[in-house]
C-alpha cells in the first residue's frame, strides 16, 4: 500500500547571525492511511520542526529546507506558497502544542473555528457558524452553541484544546498531525483527548502523527513509533517492538524514565545522564555517544546509519553496538 504521507531524507537548517542550526537532519519515515505514527523524544530533538516543516510554515528567509514531503506521491516542498496555503487547513492539518496562544484572544471560539471552514469552503458566515457549533459538539464540548460564543480565556485547557482540534477537523484533513495535544493537561483530560483522537480517526478514517516526550501517550495511540534525538531518526518500530524489545540506547533511556505500574512503587525513576547536544556543533560520530553508557571509541567517530533490524523490516536501528550486545544489554537491564 502507497503511504498517505512519505518524508524523504527531511533536513531544516535556520541560519542565524554567524551559526547554522541543523534543527532536522536527514530523517525519513512513512504513516499509512487511517495509521497512527508516534514521534517521540526529548525537547530540542526536532520533532515539531519536522511538523511544521510538513505544514510548510518553516518557510523563511535564512532557513534551508531539503528532501521531499509527499502526501499521496505530490511534494508538499516544491509547492509555491500559495498553493501551499490551499494544502493548509484542508489535507494536512496540525494542532499546536498550546491551544491558549494559538487561538486568538479578541475572537470567540466559534468564529475562529468558523473561519477555518470558510477559507476553504465557498459557505456563507450562517452556514459556517452552523458547521463550527457542530464541530465543537463532535469534539465533545458540552453545550456547543453556548461554548461558541466564548472568548478563549473563558475555557478550561481541555475546552480550549477540543476547541483546536474543531478548527483541525474543520475540512475533514486526510493527515492531522497533534504535537504535544495533551501537555498541561491533567490525566483525566488526557485521557479524553486520547480517547477522541482515537474515536475520530476510526470515524474519519485519518491518519495521524503524535508529536510527544510522553510514552505513555505513545503506547495508548500510536500503530508504530519514531524515536528522535539531536535532529535524527534513531529508532524506528512498530509501537510493540519499541516497548517489548528496543534496540537503542536512547530508547532505553526514555523508558527506564517512565513511571511504571509494575515495579516497588519506592523505586526511582533512571534519568538520561548529561543534556541534549548543541545542534550548532554536535558531536562526531554517534550523536548520543556522550550520554551512551555503553560507548566505545569507533561510536565517536563513526556515524551510525539507520538500518534494519536482522530478520524484522519494520524494524530499523542507529547503533554500532552489534545487535547480540543489544539485546543482551537490554535482556541484562535493572528492573
Amino acid at each position: 500500500m502507497t503511504p498517505l504521507l512519505e518524508v524523504r531524507d527531511l533536513r531544516v537548517r535556520f541560519h542565524v547571525e554567524d551559526a547554522a542550526i541543523g534543527a532536522v537532519d536527514g530523517i525519513s519515515y512513512a504513516v499509512e492511511r487511517g495509521k497512527v505514527l508516534g514521534i517521540v523524544g526529548e525537547s530540542g530533538s526536532g520533532k515539531s520542526v519536522s511538523a511544521l516543516t510538513v505544514m510548510g510554515l518553516t518557510r523563511a528567509p535564512g532557513v534551508e529546507i531539503s528532501g521531499q514531503v509527499l502526501l499521496d506521491g505530490r511534494d508538499l516542498l516544491s509547492l509555491p506558497s500559495e498553493e501551499m496555503r490551499r494544502v493548509r487547513g484542508r489535507d494536512v492539518a496540525m494542532v499546536f502544542q498550546d491551544p491558549l496562544s494559538s487561538l486568538h484572544p479578541f475572537h470567540r471560539v466559534g468564529r475562529q473555528v468558523a473561519e477555518a471552514v470558510r477559507v476553504h469552503q465557498d459557505v456563507s458566515r450562517a452556514a459556517a457558524r452552523a458547521l463550527a457549533v457542530e464541530l465543537l459538539g463532535m469534539v465533545g464540548m458540552p453545550d456547543p452553541a453556548r461554548q461558541a460564543d466564548s472568548w478563549p480565556h473563558e475555557l478550561s485547557g481541555g475546552m480550549r484544546q477540543r476547541a483546536m482540534i474543531a478548527m483541525a477537523l474543520a475540512n475533514h484533513p486526510r493527515l492531522l498531525i497533534a504535537d504535544e495535544a495533551t501537555t498541561a493537561l491533567d490525566v483525566t483530560v488526557q485521557a479524553q483527548i486520547l480517547a477522541l483522537l482515537e474515536r475520530l480517526r476510526s470515524e474519519l478514517g485519518m491518519a495521524i502523527v503524535v508529536i510527544t516526550h510522553d510514552l505513555g501517550v505513545v503506547a495508548e495511540m500510536a500503530d508504530d513509533v519514531a524515536v528522535m534525538y539531536a535532529g535524527q531518526i534513531v529508532e524506528r518500530a512498530p509501537v510493540q517492538k519499541i516497548f517489548a524489545a528496543p534496540e537503542h540506547p536512547y530508547t532505553w533511556g526514555l523508558l527506564r524514565s517512565m513511571p511504571r505500574l509494575d515495579v516497588p512503587r519506592g523505586r526511582e525513576l533512571v534519568p538520561i545522564a548529561g543534556r541534549p547536544p548543541s545542534l550548532v556543533h554536535p558531536p562526531r560520530g554517534c550523536r548520543f555517544h556522550p550520554r551512551c553508557p555503553h560507548v566505545r571509541d569507533r561510536h565517536r567517530e563513526v556515524v551510525p546509519p539507520l538500518a534494519p533490524v536482522a530478520g524484522d523490516p519494520a524494524h530499523a536501528v542507529a547503533c554500532l553496538l552489534e545487535p547480540e550486545t543489544r539485546r543482551r544489554l537490554w535482556r541484562e537491564r535493572p528492573g
